[in-house]
Parts: structure tokens; C-alpha cells; sequence
């Protein structure tokens, strides 16, 4: 029996603290593994997200997102992470290139002031007029109006406080799927604080969420009138993200702390 290793990074992701932000586990690969040998990984891990990229003949990073239970359309935070290990480990210094299905090619620079900043499309949310049951009634803190965008259905709240003291019924909110819930407010110290539950896609709560933030930042741009914004994500790691919103882009961007540094073994 022979063995493959695999080198795994596991990276804090939208803090400059270790231990806080959101982690993800980054797997850099020569060729695309089995699907069920990359959810496998994903699962053992069991971390919001597990990112395997390889990079294609034209220098381009194709990138896939594994949450504990699938693969994930979009995914920022393990994006951050990746640009993280590539700027750091893998020796690019100039703008990367990520591209994946379902949101097309991501372009990733790393900024002086030590931030790594990702564009995401603009996929700002439209308010809802049809409102489902199980959204209604599975918020105990009764939010003041619903959106939603390709990825989430977004409740807004008039305070942070709200924002932090609701309680999702996750066994309700499950039956949204395929969309996750993401709830948010105005902050007082930042622009604007949000949660994103997302238990039928990857678990119960997630610590801090890139991706939202492509509908987020535009939302409270348009609503605070501003085009740049700092953004809490107020789960117990917590995160903060730096946003700044054009009519075709949202940029996203924040920095890194590297956990772990190792290796997988698979054996053939």
C-alpha cells in the first residue's frame, strides 16, 4: 500500500487573532481528487468549510468548497484563507485569480495595510413580498422586514442587539433549504453587524460568512448612503470584514492568521 500526503493549512480567516474569525481548512492540490474523497476530508476536518484549489494551465486557481455535510457554491472566508496560503506559502505575489461554477472568477490582491481584498459580484437582495412560514416563525425575535438574494433569505433588525440575542429553530429554518437565513442590523461601533444559520448546508451557526457579504455590503451601502463600510459578524468568534461597494463589485476584504500547518495522508 502506498501513501499520498497532502499539505493542509487551517487558517483563521477575518481576524488578525488566533482563535477568533472563522476557520477553514485549505487543501492545495496538483489534480482534482474523487468528490467523495474531497467531502471526506471536508467531514474529518469538520470545519465550516474545507477549500481545495489546483491551478490550471492559464495560472488560474479553480477553487471548490466543502462544508462538513456538501460541496458549497460560494464560499469567502475559504477563499481569504487560500489567498492567505498562496501569497504566503506558495510564493505569488501578484493578483490571483480564483474561479469557481457557480460565481465565476473571483480576483484576489493583497493590500499595504495587510489586508487581503477578494471582488465578489454585486448580488444585493430584493425585499420579499411572499414571506415563508417556517422564516417567519423560526426567528424568536420577530425581525422588521425580509429579503433575500441566490444565497439567503436576510432579516433585518432594527438594533445589534437583536441581532445577537435571536435564537433560530433550526429544524424550521432547515426546510428553507436550499437558501440559508441571515439576520442583521445597523452597529453602533461598525456599519452594520450580522448572523448567518445555515444548518441545512453546513451547521448550526456560522462564525463568520464572506460570501453574505456580496448582498450585505450593498444592502446597508444603499441604506447608510456610504460606499465603504466595516462590517461585525457577532457570533462568539466573531469577525470583521471591510467592504466597499461599486455598481458591478462588491470588495471584500480583511486578514488572516494561520493556525496549523500539516498533512494529510491518503492511502492508494
Amino acid at each position: 500500500m502506498t501513501q499520498t500526503q497532502l499539505p493542509l493549512y487551517v487558517i483563521d480567516a477575518f481576524t488578525d487573532t488566533l482563535f477568533k474569525g472563522n476557520q477553514a481548512a485549505v487543501v492545495p492540490l496538483e489534480h482534482w481528487l474523487p468528490e467523495s474523497m474531497m467531502q471526506s476530508i471536508a467531514s474529518e476536518n469538520n470545519l465550516s468549510e474545507t477549500a481545495f484549489f489546483v491551478k490550471n494551465a492559464e495560472g488560474i486557481f479553480e477553487i471548490r468548497w466543502f462544508s462538513p455535510l456538501k460541496e458549497i457554491d460560494f464560499c469567502g472566508h475559504a477563499t481569504l484563507a487560500s489567498a492567505y496560503v498562496i501569497f504566503n506559502h506558495l510564493g505569488e505575489k501578484d493578483t490571483l485569480k480564483f474561479w469557481a461554477k457557480a460565481v465565476g472568477t473571483i480576483e484576489v490582491d493583497e493590500r499595504e495595510n495587510g489586508r487581503i481584498e477578494m471582488r465578489f459580484p454585486n448580488r444585493s437582495p430584493e425585499k420579499l413580498s411572499v414571506i415563508p412560514s417556517a422564516l417567519q416563525t423560526g426567528l424568536s425575535i420577530a425581525p422588521l422586514e425580509f429579503h433575500k438574494n441566490q444565497q439567503a433569505y436576510f432579516a433585518v433588525y432594527a438594533n445589534e442587539e437583536d441581532v445577537k440575542n435571536v435564537v433560530p429553530d433550526l429544524e424550521k429554518l432547515k426546510t428553507l433549504a436550499p437558501l440559508d437565513v441571515v439576520v442583521t442590523a445597523p452597529s453602533k461601533a461598525y456599519d452594520f453587524a450580522s448572523r448567518y444559520f445555515w444548518p441545512a448546508n453546513g451547521g448550526v451557526e456560522d462564525p463568520v460568512t464572506g460570501s453574505i457579504h456580496a448582498g450585505l455590503a450593498p444592502f446597508w451601502a444603499k441604506r447608510l448612503g456610504k460606499s465603504e463600510l466595516v462590517a461585525l459578524q457577532a457570533s462568539k468568534r466573531t469577525g470583521v470584514l471591510y467592504c466597499r461597494v461599486t455598481q458591478e463589485r462588491i470588495f471584500v476584504s480583511g486578514t488572516c492568521v494561520q493556525y496549523l500547518q500539516g498533512s494529510v495522508t491518503l492511502n492508494a
